[in-house]
């Protein structure tokens, strides 16, 4: 978010030749761009309203406006949909920039990250505030690329409603579906943008049915376009049935005229939007008895009797409870449609107060906020996003971190209106804030003013949960609610240009980490490289250009290779004894444990107890036994991957008086090694560090360690990625071709305007590289979106090709 948190601290240039007094706004610009090769266009922005002289009064009424008056919401959509040029024209419009951005030209106020503006895309979501006609909006711009998915989970987490922008050409997209889900995971109110209206091959009715039917919505038309593609010019408001018309004379899309529809000028258009309108209102009577009680009693007559304000009323009340979505369009690249879309945004879309969040109820009036994004800044350090769900936030505040049970200081407090960050005295609850000060805090820590508050809240989640038969720890689940990492399904090795260098590198993916939590480092316990872990190819090329250019460190990177996974196929047991003596004191510990595959996919081993296994015993060695099982999962014995889809069972336990905990999670990891096969492919990590502390000795026979190595049939699992091809009928052939070789399985070809969309699925280790192999197919003009859908077994022939190429043998 305003990456480097878009602290977008853009260059202003000074062009002497060009007389700014004197000519037009758009005739700079299109003398600027001409210049381009020579003079870089800088952006101007104006000064924040209120902020003129000492109005410290004014400045105020700004920072807290009261809390009905706030909309947090996000941009969300596929990639390419406009979500970043509707951002820039957001901000134009509500008067906090002077100049239109272009993702094209790379001078946009969201996209700030030079690895943006050269790729035009959004990599990190950005964060910014304005006010529209008495409305403070904090909007969340977010990446719409896969690898980026994270950036929208995390900033969904947080926001109150959402604008889903659709290309009206595409409709509903493979990263749209994407979106939506999340949206749906944190109950989301939204409304829908239909962008590009102007584009060739635009189609409303197109793009509607794609919503009903693909994200299985209910659309309420609130506008209609007026004209597609090549002669679109504006939109009809169904709820007051008056067309908005944009002066084609203008550059900037700011004149536009709101006219009332007549009979005797637009007489199709007036019946279309009459008909729109009454189907408008019997939808939403349909979903909100309230309304039907008023049309029923009052308007069953004369829908046209039906006053404007009660129907946006019982809209604003059907989009809250998610039950239907209202549908607007426009385009945003010709400035059409944009400032309609804001006054959708305060009217249809909740405030802070109009969320229920039950966890509000059990801190009362202290403080609770969720970090939910950060950034290093050279000049500041960590910089913290912060949502405020109550309380007040002031800089030089002590404040408690619940999930890293720490105390740290709030030095200063910023807010970000556009590129510029204006420090604050205070927030108060239904804001977002960006905190200076925070050495700890990452993603997903809860806020609290102190650890007795915390403790306090926690107490009143358990009386609440007791009154309604909840187990206690779903209170406290929702206490420390942050979001679900995804796990990397690429890794390769990384390496600094000197072994001098390796502190450096190590301080750069500390940071990195931290700002990005979708980015796994760890190192391989067999060679001491360390490992980068992504969420895709562009994900791991971002990091390394990201540490070049922000950390001034060429770094090397190893092939990619895709992230594997491991399981076994059928049930085994085996039985273990560690005996150490250490000093004088004996340490003897014997575990049985069974392992058996399971048919829910699970990434984390399921742990069981046998009824023999005491509760006495447990509560003691209980952490020890599952830290050990977690431990033996994490590398499996056919290439190192992680194994999951297990359930791990512990039998039977015995424990000498004075075995330490450490023992005994050393042999419950060692016992359970054994059923994969791990003697053959020893941790070394592990055994180092047990040689270390536990002189060889002679050791007790293992009693089902080669059978369980015999019995246990082990599986490779490999990723699988849901794939969709958008291209032209006259390169689908070769398309299909290719990916037949890839061993892809296609699902169905659906016809979208004059191209076909191919869907299915493909394993991901055939599909590294696979942009430019599409680009020369298609002469560069298909493109194609992947999402991870499942980890499948591989068949015995690709696995033993697998096997044989990492051991060395092909």
């Amino acid at each position: 978010m305003l990456s480097n948190l878009r602290i977008c601290a853009v260059s202003h240039q000074t062009i002497p030749s060009v007389h700014i007094n004197n000519i037009c706004c758009y005739k700079v610009r299109a003398s600027l761009k001409r210049l381009k090769p020579h003079v870089p266009l800088g952006r101007n922005y104006s000064s924040l309203p209120g902020l003129i002289g000492n109005d410290i009064k004014s400045l105020h009424s700004i920072i807290n406006p009261p809390i009905a008056k706030i909309r947090n919401i996000g941009i969300m959509a596929h990639i390419d949909a406009g979500k970043t040029t509707t951002t820039e024209r957001i901000l134009y419009y509500s008067g906090y920039t002077r100049s239109l951005g272009d993702v094209d030209d790379g001078d946009t106020v969201t996209d700030f990250m030079a690895q943006e503006r050269e790729r035009g895309i959004t990599i990190q979501s950005a964060a910014v505030t304005f006010d529209w006609k008495g409305y403070r909006v904090n909007l969340i711009d977010t990446p719409g690329h896969v690898d980026f998915t994270l950036e929208v989970e995390r900033c969904l987490r947080v926001l109150d409603g959402a604008v889903a922008i659709f290309d009206a050409s595409a409709g509903v997209e493979a990263q749209t579906l994407t979106v939506w889900r999340q949206a749906d995971k944190h109950n989301i109110p939204r409304i829908c943008f239909l962008n590009k209206m102007d584009k060739t091959g635009a189609s409303f009715k197109y793009a509607v049915e794609s919503i009903r039917e693909k994200l299985k919505a209910k659309p309420l038309l609130l506008q209609l376009p007026i004209g597609e593609a090549k002669t679109f010019k504006g939109v009809v408001d169904v709820v007051t049935k008056e067309k908005l018309l944009w002066n084609s004379n203008s550059n900037d899309g700011k004149d536009f005229e709101r006219k009332p529809l007549l009979e005797m000028s637009d007489p199709e258009l007036l019946k279309e939007t009459t008909e729109a309108r009454n189907a408008l209102i019997e939808q939403v009577a349909d979903l909100d008895d309230e309304f039907a009680d008023l049309v029923l009693e009052e308007f069953s007559e004369n829908f046209d009797l039906l006053p404007a304000e009660k129907l946006q009323t019982a809209i604003h009340r059907v989009t809250l409870a998610q039950t239907a979505v209202p549908v607007l369009c426009g385009s945003a690249l010709k400035n059409k449609g944009i400032q309609p879309l804001l006054d959708a945004v305060t009217v249809y879309l909740p405030s802070p107060v109009e969320r229920n969040y039950e966890f509000l109820q059990w801190y009362k009036d202290d403080l609770c906020a969720l970090a939910f994004k950060v950034l290093h800044d050279k000049q500041r350090g960590p910089l913290v996003f912060m949502r405020i769900y109550s309380g007040t936030i002031k800089p030089q505040l002590a404040i408690h971190n619940v999930n890293g049970n720490c105390t740290e200081r709030i030095s200063r407090l910023l807010l970000p209106f556009a590129d510029q960050h204006v420090e604050i005295p205070s927030l108060t609850a239904g804001n977002i804030a960006l905190t200076v000060g925070l050495k700890h805090t990452a993603t997903g820590d809860t806020i609290v003013s102190s650890k007795s508050s915390a403790l306090a809240a926690a107490r009143r989640a358990e009386r609440e949960g007791e009154k309604k038969h909840r187990q206690n720890n779903e209170a406290e689940r929702v206490l420390l609610a942050g979001v679900e990492i995804p796990e990397p399904v690429f890794f390769c090795t990384i390496e600094p240009p000197s072994v001098s260098k390796q502190p450096d590198l190590e301080h750069a993916l500390k940071c990195l980490q931290r700002e990005d939590p979708s980015l796994k480092v760890r190192l391989d316990p067999d060679s001491g490289q360390t490992v980068l872990c992504g969420m895709g190819e562009l994900h791991i090329e971002i990091i390394h250009d990201r540490i070049k250019r922000e950390y001034g460190l060429e770094t090397y990177l190893g092939p990619l290779q895709v992230a594997y996974r491991e399981t076994i196929l059928n049930s085994v047991r085996a039985t273990d004894t560690l005996d150490r003596t250490l000093g004088d004191k004996r340490h003897l510990v014997t575990v049985e444990v069974e392992a058996r595959p399971i048919e829910t996919s699970s990434v984390t081993p399921v742990i069981e107890y046998a009824e023999s296994i005491s509760e006495g015993l447990l509560n003691v060695s209980q952490e020890a036994i599952e830290s050990g099982i977690h431990s033996a999962c994490l590398q499996g014995p056919l290439l190192g991957s992680p194994v999951q889809d297990v359930a791990i069972t512990l039998h039977s336990l015995t424990i000498h008086p004075g075995t330490s905990t450490t023992m005994i999670s050393a042999c419950v990891s060692r016992c359970v090694q054994k059923r994969q096969g791990l003697t053959m492919f020893p941790m070394l990590v592990l055994n180092s560090w047990a040689q270390a502390i536990c002189p060889p000795q002679p050791s007790k026979p293992k009693v089902l360690g080669l059978q369980a190595l015999k019995k246990a049939d082990k599986q490779v699992l490999e990723p699988l990625m849901n794939l969709e091809v958008t291209v032209a009928r006259d390169y689908l052939s070769p398309v299909l071709a290719d990916l037949a070789q890839r061993r892809g399985n296609i699902q169905e070809i659906q016809t979208r305007q004059d191209n076909k969309v191919v869907i299915g699925f493909v394993p991901l280790a055939d599909i590294m590289g696979y942009s430019t192999v599409l680009r020369t197919l298609t002469s560069g003009s298909a493109t194609f979106a992947l999402e991870l859908s499942t980890y499948q077994a591989m068949n015995s022939q690709d696995q033993n090709t697998l096997l044989n190429r990492r051991s060395g043998l092909t």
